[in-house]
């Protein structure tokens, strides 16, 4: 953490809603070069986002997979697509890099992180 970083409260942690998805569908956007579309699996529902991963993954290595997203984040347009999430990744400084957050083998579509 960098010292701008604003430190927040447990409180506000706790507002977020991360939970495991399920990959069930991966395309590129249409309308931007750097970001996928993904239809997920969240164990009571399927919901479509967007991700800014295309160049670092292929959409065809994603189907099936399990990763962990932003269940409760705000709906927002994307590009022209609706995107309803957000999922976690890791990236070196530059971002050229980035690494899907991803549970443990076992873990379901639903089950909630924390």
């Amino acid at each position: 953490m960098t010292d701008a970083a604003e430190k927040i409260q447990y409180d506000d942690f706790a507002r977020v809603q991360l939970q495991v998805a399920r990959v069930l569908e991966a395309a590129p956007h249409p309308n931007a070069d750097k970001l996928l579309v993904l239809r997920i699996d969240l164990g009571d529902e399927q919901r479509q986002i967007c991700a800014g991963i295309r160049g670092h993954y292929e959409p065809a290595a994603l189907v099936g997979r399990h990763i962990v997203v932003v269940a409760n984040l705000a709906p927002r347009m994307m590009r022209g697509q609706e995107s309803n999430g957000m999922l976690l990744a890791a990236s070196n400084a530059d971002h050229t890099r980035i690494l899907l957050v991803s549970p443990d083998a076992g873990a379901e579509a639903g089950w909630s992180v924390s």
